[in-house]
C-alpha cells in the first residue's frame, strides 16, 4: 500500500484524502474486487408498525447509517438531516435545531426514540434543543406523510424515529463488543468523544454509552458585518447511558436509564422589547401606538454588546422496551415501548436565572401483530402519554398545563401479485388542564389512510397514498400569553381552536434497480384550520401574534437520480420545492419560514477500502414572504468528504473528513427566527477516527 502524506492545512488535508489516496489506488490495485463501505442490507424500518423494509412504504422514507450517518452527522439533530431530500432545519444557532419535513415543523413534526416520543421542550420554541445526542444514534429513519399515521394523527409533516443502542435486543456475539469515536470541527473548535459498550453471557445483555462534547461560538461565511462568529453560539453538552436486557429466544424484554445534561447560548435575544405589551390587538412600546411600524423586518435583532443569555438543559429518561414472539396463538408478536422523562431547563440572563421550562412526561404504547385473517396482516395497539409542563420566571408565556392523550390504532396490509395495499386509522382522545383560571379543553380526533404499492415492472414502482388525519391544538397554542424575546413575539392563544384537519394525497415512481435509479415524489396537502401565529401588529421587527386558522395548501416535489457511470464512480442528482399559501385572499397569502428550493449534484467515488464524495448544491432565493417578513438570497454550497476503512492496532476503525461550504460562502437560513443574527457556518472541517471492537 502506498503511503500517503498529508500537508495540514484543512484544504489540503480534505483534497489530498478525498481523491489522491483513491487514485493511487487505483494505479496499483486496479485488478482487486471493489468494496462499498456504504453497501448494508437492506433493512427493515423500525417506525414501520408492520415492520416493512423501505421498497414497501407507501409514502417515502429515509434511513441513514453506517458510513453516511457517520459523515452525516452534526451536533444537532436537525441539521444532522438538513440535506436529505424533503427535509430542512429550524436552526436556532448551535445549540437548538429541529427537524422541519415538507414546510412542516414542531409539533406536527413528532421525534421518537426507538419508537417511544421524545419528551422534551422543543416543540414549544425553535431556540429550545432535542434532548437527543446525534452521535450515539445507531440509525436514523425518517417517516413522511400517511407512513407516520400510527403514532399520531398530529405528525402532518412526518415523523423521525432514532434508533440507538441503548437497550440491547440480543447478546452479543462476543463477550464485549462495541465502538469508540474521537472527532473535532474547525468552525467552532469542537473537540467531541463517544463510546458504547455491550456485553453479556446467557440470556442478559448489559449496554453502556456516553458522549461528552464542547465546542465555542462557530465561524460563519465570509464578509459578515457582525464579525467571523456568531456570538454566544456554543455548546457544551453531557450524555450517558446503561441499559440491560433478558434476551430469550423469542424475544426480550430491557430497560435503560439516560442523563443529558447540555448548555448552549441563545444567539439574537436581546431586551430591548421587554417593556412592550399589548393593548387589545396593538403593540405599546413607549412612544408606540397602533401604527404598523418596521414593515420588512424579521423577528430578530443582532446580538449587541449585552452578554448572550444561555440554556442549561438537565434531563432524566427511562425507557422499557420489549417484543415477544408468537405469545398466543393468532398474535405473531407482542411490542411494548414505554419511557418517562424528568426534563428540565433554565434559561440564564446577565448570570441570573430568569424563565425555567419543566416537562415530566411519560408514554407507552403497545402493538399486537395477528396473524394473516383473509389475507390481511395488521397491527393493533393502544397508546398512552401525559405532559406534565410548565415554566416560571421572565418568559414564562405559556401557564402550567397537564396535556392527557390517548389512542388506539390499527394498520393492516394486503398483498395480491404485484400490488401491496395497507390501511390505517387512529382515534385519539385529548384533555389539558391548566392553571391560571383559564377554562379546561378536551378534543377528539380521527384520522384514516389508504396506499398502495404497484411493482409493474422487475425494476420499477409506484407508490400512492391518500390520508385525512386531525391533528389537535397544543397547550401553547391554546393559552400563551406572554412575551417570548428569543423570537421577538408577544404571544396570544386562543382558546377557541378548533382541530387541524389534513387531506394529503402523495405519489412516488421509483427505479429501484439497474444502473440508473431514481425516486421521484409529490404531495398535495389541504390543510383545513390550518393553526398558525397571526401578526396583529409590528414594531420594529418585535410582533403581536395571536394564535387563529385559515385554510391552506402545501404542495411540492422531492427525489433524487442516480447513475452508477462505472463500478466505482456514482453520479447523483437531487433536489427538493415546496409552496405553501393560505386559501383565502385576506392580507398576505405565503407562510412564513417556508424553505426555498433546492437542487444539486454529488459525485461518489469508491475505491476498496475509500470512499470519496463531492457535492454542490444551490438553495434558491426566497421571496414568497408573509407579512413582516424579508426575503432571503440564494446561496451556494460544495462539500467534499472521505471515509476510509481500516485496521489499527488489529482494531477495525474508519477514518473521516469532510470539508462544508469549501468556498466559505455567507449564508442565510430563511426557516429560521435568527436568520441575521445566526448565518450558516461558514468554511470548516469536521474530521475524526471511529474504532468497533
Amino acid at each position: 500500500m502506498p503511503v500517503l502524506t498529508c500537508k495540514p492545512t484543512p484544504l489540503a488535508l480534505a483534497l489530498l484524502c478525498a481523491f489522491g489516496a483513491p487514485l493511487a489506488h487505483a494505479q496499483t490495485d486496479s485488478g482487486r474486487a471493489h468494496a462499498d463501505p456504504d453497501s448494508i442490507p437492506t433493512v427493515v424500518i423500525s417506525a414501520s408498525v408492520l415492520g416493512l423494509v423501505g421498497d414497501d412504504m407507501i409514502t417515502p422514507v429515509t434511513s441513514l447509517s453506517g458510513g453516511e450517518l457517520v459523515r452525516a452527522r452534526e451536533s444537532t439533530l436537525g441539521e444532522t438531516l438538513n440535506n436529505q431530500p424533503g427535509i430542512t432545519s429550524s436552526h436556532f444557532g448551535a445549540g437548538a435545531s429541529r427537524p422541519v419535513i415538507r414546510g412542516m415543523d414542531g409539533p406536527r413534526v413528532k421525534i421518537l426514540s426507538d419508537g417511544a416520543e421524545v419528551q422534551d421542550a422543543s416543540t414549544i420554541s425553535p431556540d429550545h434543543a432535542v434532548a437527543f445526542e446525534p452521535v450515539l444514534a445507531e440509525r436514523i429513519e425518517v417517516l413522511r406523510g400517511p407512513s407516520a399515521l400510527a403514532y399520531g394523527g398530529g405528525a402532518v409533516g412526518g415523523v423521525v424515529n432514532i434508533i440507538d443502542r441503548k437497550i440491547p435486543t440480543r447478546t452479543p456475539d462476543k463477550a464485549v463488543e462495541g465502538s469508540a469515536e474521537l472527532r473535532g470541527n474547525s468552525a467552532a473548535r469542537e473537540k467531541t468523544g463517544a463510546f458504547e459498550v455491550t456485553g453479556g453471557a446467557g440470556n442478559f445483555a448489559i449496554h453502556a454509552e456516553g458522549v461528552k462534547r464542547d465546542a465555542d461560538a462557530y465561524r460563519v461565511g465570509s464578509d459578515w458585518k457582525e464579525g467571523s462568529r456568531v456570538a454566544g453560539s456554543y455548546r457544551k453538552s453531557e450524555t450517558g447511558s446503561v441499559g440491560l436486557s433478558w434476551v430469550g429466544e423469542r424475544g426480550y424484554l430491557g430497560a435503560a436509564y439516560t442523563k443529558e445534561r447540555a448548555e448552549y447560548g441563545i444567539p439574537g435575544h436581546n431586551h430591548e422589547f421587554g417593556s412592550c405589551h399589548p393593548h387589545g390587538d396593538h403593540l405599546h412600546c413607549g412612544g408606540h401606538g397602533h401604527e404598523e411600524e418596521g414593515e420588512g423586518h424579521d423577528h430578530e435583532h443582532g446580538h449587541g454588546a449585552e452578554e448572550v443569555p444561555f440554556v442549561k438543559l438537565d434531563s432524566d429518561r427511562w425507557d422499557v422496551r420489549g417484543e415477544y414472539r408468537n405469545p398466543v396463538v393468532g398474535i405473531t408478536k407482542a411490542r411494548v415501548r414505554a419511557s418517562f422523562t424528568d426534563y428540565r431547563h433554565d434559561e440564564i440572563e446577565e448570570g441570573e436565572l430568569a424563565t425555567r421550562f419543566t416537562n415530566k412526561a411519560h408514554d407507552a404504547r403497545v402493538e399486537l401483530e395477528h396473524a394473516p385473517v383473509a389475507g390481511w396482516r395488521g397491527v393493533v395497539g393502544a397508546q398512552t402519554t401525559r405532559r406534565d409542563f410548565a415554566a416560571a420566571g421572565e418568559e414564562a408565556y405559556v401557564p402550567p398545563s397537564i396535556t392527557k392523550r390517548h389512542a388506539l390504532f390499527v394498520t393492516e396490509e394486503y398483498k395480491l401479485g404485484d400490488w401491496r395495499f395497507e390501511a390505517g386509522a387512529r382515534h385519539e382522545w385529548q384533555d389539558i388542564a391548566v392553571e391560571g383560571g383559564q377554562q379546561d379543553t378536551s378534543a377528539r380526533g380521527t384520522s384514516v389512510a389508504l396506499g398502495a404499492v404497484w411493482k409493474f415492472g422487475p425494476e420499477y414502482s409506484l407508490r400512492a397514498s391518500a390520508a385525512r388525519t386531525h391533528r389537535l391544538p397544543t397547550a401553547e397554542e391554546l393559552y400563551a400569553d406572554g412575551v417570548h424575546l428569543a423570537t421577538s413575539t408577544w404571544e396570544i392563544g386562543n382558546p377557541n381552536l378548533g382541530k387541524e384537519t389534513s387531506n394529503n394525497v402523495d405519489l412516488t415512481l421509483r427505479k429501484f434497480a439497474g444502473a440508473t435509479t431514481f425516486s421521484l415524489s409529490a404531495f398535495h396537502n389541504r390543510m383545513d384550520n390550518y393553526v398558525y401565529a397571526n401578526t396583529l401588529d409590528n414594531h420594529e421587527g418585535f410582533q403581536l401574534v395571536e394564535y387563529a386558522q385559515r385554510d391552506a395548501t402545501f404542495m411540492g416535489l422531492e427525489g433524487e437520480v442516480r447513475h452508477k457511470l462505472s463500478r466505482n464512480l456514482e453520479a447523483t442528482l437531487f433536489g427538493d420545492y415546496v409552496r405553501a399559501r393560505f386559501d383565502d385572499g385576506e392580507g398576505s397569502r405565503n407562510i412564513p419560514r417556508m424553505a426555498p428550493h433546492r437542487i444539486g449534484t454529488r459525485l461518489n467515488a469508491h475505491w476498496q477500502s475509500w470512499h470519496g464524495m463531492v457535492e454542490l448544491y444551490r438553495v434558491g432565493t426566497q421571496d414568497d414572504v408573509a407579512a413582516f417578513e424579508t426575503p432571503t438570497a440564494g446561496y451556494n454550497m460544495l462539500n467534499i468528504g472521505t471515509h476510509y476503512t481500516t485496521r489499527i492496532g488489529g482494531v477495525p476503525a474508519q477514518l473521516y473528513a469532510r470539508l462544508n461550504n469549501l468556498t466559505d460562502e455567507l449564508a442565510f437560513s430563511h426557516t429560521s427566527f435568527i436568520k441575521r443574527a445566526a448565518p450558516l457556518t461558514g468554511r470548516n472541517l469536521t474530521a475524526g477516527v471511529r474504532f468497533t471492537f
